[in-house]
């Protein structure tokens, strides 16, 4: 903990530099109608050691998954980290969320981000791929923004079964972009690709989610063909570990692709920092919201890698800006780098078998145990939706006590799902984790 102490003799220096008397006069400009007219509401203050007790305590009630057996999903996931991205990591070298300005000092950093770059786009089968976003949500704000630059349309259609958090995003993103936000509803857990093309009529964009919130497998190119014969860029959002098993967007006809990469080489961390990923095909490549790195040769021929495509100015300038994000996640971005690396092609693939093993086992388990699938028809991942027999929060809550977290609560986002958890399962749960579950269900849920 480290601590900087503050004079009077320090402020009344200050004060004196800045050329006025007082911290009051620093605020005269503020109306008075506007300005707290008393102290803050606070606390009595806390010695050093009394604050440190007190974080401790307040970290204690945190729970993480090497304590707690977790089911939770919902757009970040207990995938297994290997040493070797950590290890990446804490080189002092990568130690930056920033793209450098100065290649001539910055080659290990920017070849670091140019295959990043690569691995996305291989795993796309898109062009051209940015040097990473904040996280899932924040590049799908982006694209809605390339959309409305493409195609000059005022309107984005996002399908219901998006991640939530994503359609917020987008919403609050929206206003200042002028678009109009149009949501279309699933139906049984999945988008109709009729019910896209009625609704992309004049829209700049169709994003959608493969696999979708619920874990189901969409339409993915019946959707993308619905959006692009009314003109529409379609805008998939995938989970990376996905496309291992699953077809990459580009090959079904998407414009872009989308998604958040946690689940490909970062931790949970407790909801984040993350990255984020967008590739397009390269008709987009000036439209590409942050930063690209491209590969070079220098006076002496050598390779070399450079920022390329577009400039630092032309972010700071609002009106020719393709992003109010002009920054990316490079250190975490490098993790997912090692992490594909280290699976390669195979190891992608066998990682995405393996998830949809144990989902699939789970989901039988449940099901033999009395617990319905909410949309038992359609294909999944590693993610199902299950009805449990009463409020999925007190399922929750009684799960935890018994150090089980089953999964996230469908109702908090869709109407008539308070009943059901959204369950995750990873290639890090066991089988006979998966029966742990099962068992908690039983005791804590009624079939």
């Amino acid at each position: 903990m480290r601590y900087i102490a503050l004079t009077d003799a320090d402020r009344e220096a200050m004060l004196a530099t800045v050329g006025v008397e007082s911290v009051e006069e620093l605020f005269r400009d503020i109306p008075a109608g506007v300005r707290l007219d008393r102290s803050l509401d606070l606390e009595p203050p806390l010695a050093e050691q009394e604050i440190a007790a007190h974080l401790e305590e307040l970290a204690r009630r945190n729970v993480h998954s090497g304590v707690e057996l977790s089911f939770l999903g919902a757009g970040i996931y207990d995938h297994y980290v290997p040493a070797v991205v950590n290890t990446a990591l804490s080189r002092g070298e990568f130690l930056t969320a920033y793209t450098p300005y100065q290649p001539e000092m910055s080659q290990g950093v920017l070849q670091a981000i140019f295959e990043f770059q690569t691995a996305i786009c291989e795993l796309t089968g898109m062009d051209v791929s940015n040097a990473s976003g904040y996280d899932g949500t924040t590049v799908a704000a982006d694209a809605c923004f390339v959309a409305r630059h493409v195609t000059g349309r005022a309107k984005v259609v996002v399908t219901e079964a998006t991640n939530p958090q994503v359609r917020q995003v987008v919403k609050t993103y929206a206003p200042g972009f002028g678009l109009e936000v149009v949501e279309v509803p699933h139906e049984n857990g999945t988008t109709d690709p009729e019910r896209v093309a009625e609704a992309a009529k004049d829209a700049a964009g169709v994003i959608f989610q493969q696999p979708n919130f619920f874990g189901c497998l969409e339409p993915a190119p019946d959707i993308a063909a619905a959006a692009a014969q009314v003109g529409a860029l379609p805008i998939a959002h995938v989970d990376p570990v996905s496309l291992g098993v699953l077809e990459a967007p580009a090959r079904y006809g998407c414009a872009l692709a989308i998604g958040e990469g946690q689940g490909a080489g970062n931790a949970m961390s407790f909801g984040g920092p993350h990255y984020g990923f967008v590739a397009a095909r390269i008709e987009h490549i000036r439209r590409m919201p942050g930063r690209i790195v491209g590969e070079t040769t220098d006076l002496a021929g050598e390779r070399g890698y450079v920022l390329t495509l577009s400039t630092r100015e032309q972010h700071i300038r609002r009106e020719k800006a393709t992003s109010n994000i002009t920054t990316n996640q490079t250190l975490l971005a490098l993790g997912g780098l090692v992490y594909l690396s280290w699976l390669g092609p195979q190891g992608l693939r066998e990682l995405g078998e393996t998830c949809m093993a144990l989902a699939g086992y789970a989901r039988s388990a449940l099901a033999a145990a009395g617990f319905e699938a909410v949309f038992s028809e359609k294909a999944t991942f590693k993610e199902f939706a299950v009805r449990v027999g009463r409020p999925a929060g007190d399922v929750i809550r009684a799960a935890r006590e018994r150090g089980v977290h089953p999964g996230y609560r469908l109702g908090r986002d869709y109407a008539g799902l308070d009943d059901a958890l959204l369950v995750a399962v990873t290639e890090k749960r066991t089988p006979a984790e998966i029966d742990r579950l099962v068992e908690v269900l039983r005791e804590v849920a009624r079939p």
